[in-house]
Parts: structure tokens; sequence; C-alpha cells
């Protein structure tokens, strides 16, 4: 058994380490390790409550909608109050455009230029993979950036600014929108899906969305070929690396439910464990403490209950996330648990055989795909002669959470009221559930399942298929640790 500490890592926003433990040329064991605590939680205590919707959405400059959304989503919780309908369409719609353009930024940044590493240097796509994909070097980042800044005057039309937006309220946004804008807006949106189908994508997003297996997936790649799109060269390279096979977790997928409508949500919220879709009971979340650097009981609590209390001394455990679960068990979150908890056949059937490196890919275009004729029909839908907020006061003594889904994965913010000040505010973040450590009972999380049975090349000190495993979750370390 030989033993290998893997970072910290590169294009990750925040620090990360892996320590693995290998046998026969393969991962044994993983520990993932988040060695950066900050602390906003405790930051909060004592606070307004209404000081939750401008510190929270600091935790991450890339997140910073999500945070909102769930900040005020929690404060409207103890509030009692529903967000005006054009309030939620905007909330919707601004929420959609982060996430989409996180889906890119992690496409194109920090996941393929990865399959430029010299280690792929004899295989017959390197050439071209490198020419398209080299980090800040290659032809793809320097046409996506332009059309990710473009798309994104969305946020900064709809919400003052990207990131930390205070826009963003209980009972909807403070933003009036008048019909001229949405005319923009629909412009704007109608360039942007030209970039996706001419170059990111490479068909017609309906079409795409419309995919039903894996075999018609493929089908497409073998009909277009793999210069059609970035998306089809990246299939191309996964079959040759058989990505489908590599980062199997649990197969137990968790949603929240994104992007609220008049009845439900869009992509729906619940809990898939293998074949079964099950309601989802938020009251059965509870957080471990008992491979992190803090006190606490040694019973798990919900994040009502939840406490975050660093241990200066790190007398035990050996990371600074905890260990959050739903019914005493790990759960995978992010686009590929939203797409599956939704039931939608391509991801369904891109997990047939467990969740993978090239379904979580798949999964975010997927989402790209849907969300953006989504969003066309949000803006149809506004009233400019109608409230787009609604407003209300928070009891003395209340509480509320705030359940979304970020790029990442589900969010959550647990906010309790005591005296008109806040006594407890607790968050999970989408990180924090897929690189949790072990929980009391053993049970590793998300990545640190998926890693295991990972192939380890000789002499490799940062091996590629960790890299690929790793960077298929997206992690975002800050918001892990908050």
């Amino acid at each position: 058994m030989s033993r290998l500490v893997v970072g910290p890592f590169n294009r990750v926003e925040g620090d990360l380490e892996v320590k693995l433990e290998m046998s026969d040329g393969h991962v044994a064991r993983a520990e993932v390790v988040s060695p950066l605590y900050r602390g906003f939680e405790q930051m909060l205590q004592g606070k307004d409550p209404r000081d939750g919707l401008v510190i929270a959405p600091r935790i991450c400059g890339i997140c910073s909608v999500s945070q909102s959304v769930a900040a005020a989503a929690a404060l409207a919780g103890a509030q009692g109050l529903e967000p005006a309908p054009n309030g939620q369409l905007v909330t919707n719609i601004v929420h959609a455009a982060e996430n989409i353009a996180d889906h890119l930024t992690h496409f194109y940044l920090f996941f393929i230029p990865d399959f430029t590493r010299e280690v792929y240097g004899s295989e017959p796509w390197h050439a071209a993979t490198a020419e398209r994909f080299t980090a800040l070097r290659g032809s793809a980042v320097r046409q996506m950036l332009p059309q990710r800044a473009e798309f994104m005057h969305i946020v900064g039309t709809l919400a003052g600014k990207w990131p930390h937006t205070l826009s963003l309220q209980p009972g909807g946004v403070t933003k009036w929108v008048a019909a001229n804008e949405v005319q923009r807006l629909l412009g704007l949106l109608a360039g942007f899906r030209r970039f996706l189908e001419q170059t990111a994508i490479g068909v017609a997003l309906e079409q795409f969305a419309d995919l039903r297996s894996r075999d018609e997936l493929f089908a497409l790649l073998e009909s277009c070929g793999p210069t059609q799109s970035d998306l089809f060269q990246f299939l191309k390279i996964s079959e040759a690396l058989r990505l489908n096979r590599l980062g199997r977790a649990q197969d137990r997928y968790l949603s929240y439910g994104a992007y609220r409508q008049t009845s439900g949500h869009l992509f729906a919220r619940g809990l898939r464990d293998g074949d079964v879709r099950q309601q989802l009971n938020t009251g059965l979340i509870a957080e471990d403490v008992s491979n992190a650097w803090m006190l606490g009981p040694d019973t798990a609590l919900h994040p009502f209950d939840g406490v975050t209390e660093p241990d200066g001394h790190m007398t035990s455990g050996y990371t600074w996330c905890k260990a959050p679960r739903l019914a005493g068990h790990a759960a995978e979150v992010g686009a590929l648990a939203r797409q599956v908890v939704d039931g939608h056949p391509l991801a369904m059937d891109l997990v047939a055989e467990g969740s993978n490196v090239e379904a979580r890919i798949v999964a975010r275009f997927l989402e790209v795909a849907i969300l953006v004729p989504e969003m066309v029909r949000w803006l149809r839908e506004i009233r400019p002669a109608d409230a787009f907020i609604a407003h209300g006061e928070t009891p003395n003594d209340a509480e509320g959470a705030g359940l979304v889904e970020a790029a990442r994965g589900s969010l959550g913010h647990w906010l309790k009221v005591s005296g008109g000040k806040i006594s407890n505010y607790q968050i999970i973040a989408p990180t924090t559930w897929n690189f949790s450590p072990r929980d009391a009972a053993g049970q590793p999380g998300a990545l640190e399942a998926a890693l295991v049975g990972a192939p380890v090349r000789n002499g490799e000190t940062e091996p590629v298929a960790v890299q690929h495993i790793v960077r298929s979750f997206d992690p975002c370390m800050v918001c892990t640790v908050h």
C-alpha cells in the first residue's frame, strides 16, 4: 500500500488536497481535505436578519446569486412571505444566467484543459485538443469568454451588478423591468443561443434536450463529427478514455428543486436512490463532525440546531468540512443529480451503470440546452404593470430555510431568529455534500467514494484520472467551508 497527497489543485476556488492510498495501481481509499476555514456562519451570529442578504452572498464570487437566492428564501420563510410573481420570474432568470455561466466556465476553464496534458501526447486527438483547449491560450476560451461576458449583461440589467447583487429580496426583486428591456434581453439570448448551437453544443438546443439515451447522443456525434462542437470533441475524448466508467459514487442523488414556478419547480425536488425516486424530507438532513476539525456533540445535528465551532487544536479529523447526510446516507448533488431526480431520459441512461465523469459533464450541457429556452419563456411572462416585490416583517422569533440549486448542486441556508437577531445561521453548500469527509459510521462522501478504483499510472504525482474525477464535481472550496 502506497500513499500520495495530490494538491493543492489549481483552477479551483479555494484550497483542496486529496490524500490517496493506492494498491495495485488503483486508488484504494481517499480522504478529501478542505484546509481553509472562513467562518461566515459565526460572522452572522447576533446580526440583524436582513444582514444575511448582504453577508452570505460574499461567501463566493462565482455563485453569489445562488447564495443571494438562498439567503432571501430563508428570510422569506421566517417572514411567511411569498414572492411577487414578477419577482420570481426575474429571480429565476438571474439565477439561471449565473448557473449557465458557471457551467461554461467549468467546462472551458476548469475541466477540459486537463486533457491537453503531455501524458496524452500520443493520443490521436491530443493535438487538436491542445490547440482548442489549452488553458487561457486555446482558441475555445478566446471565443467563450466574450460570449459569456455579453450573456452576463442579463444579470447586470436585472440585478444591478454581478457578483454580490442586493436586488434579490425575500419578496422578489427591487428592479422594475420595462418592456423595452425585455426585448433587449430577448435579443441578447438569441445571440447567445447562436454561440451554443454553432460552437459549444453543435445542434439546436431543443434537439439536444430531446435526446433520450447515450446511444442517441453518440449517434449524433457520429453523424456530426467531433469538430462540430466543443461538446462533441469532449465526447470523442470520453469515448477513447472510457470516462463513462470512471468516478462512480454512491448512486444516490439529491435535489432541492430548481427554479420555482406556479406549481412546483422546473427541475423537480426529490431524492433518487438507485432506481427509486422518493419525496424529499429535509428534516432528515444532519451534519456530522466526527472527522472535521470542529467541536460539537457526538450526534449529527439538523442545520436548524447545528453548531459551527472550529477546533483550534485540531485534535481529531482531517478537514474543515462537515459531513452532511440525508437519513444517515451520503448523496451526490449537481447538474447530474438534478436531471436524474427530474427523470430526464438521457441523464437516467447515462447513469444506468452508475454515476461517472462523462455523465456529469453532459448533464451540464443538457441543463444549458433546457434553460436558455426557458429563460425566453420567463422573460415573455413578465408583466411590467404588476408588482415585482412583496414586503414583509421578520418576527422577533422565527426560522426559515432557503433551499436552492446552484450550478454545483444543492445549497441550503437555515436561519433562526431570536429576540430580533440571528441566533443561528447554518449553510450546507454543494461542495460540502460532494467533498464531505467520512461520518461516524465511516461512510465516505461522494467524491471519496468516486475516487476508489481510479487508475494511477507509474510515476504519476498528479494522477490524471484523479484530476478528471475531482473536476467533474467542480469543487468550490470557499463555499465548502464558508
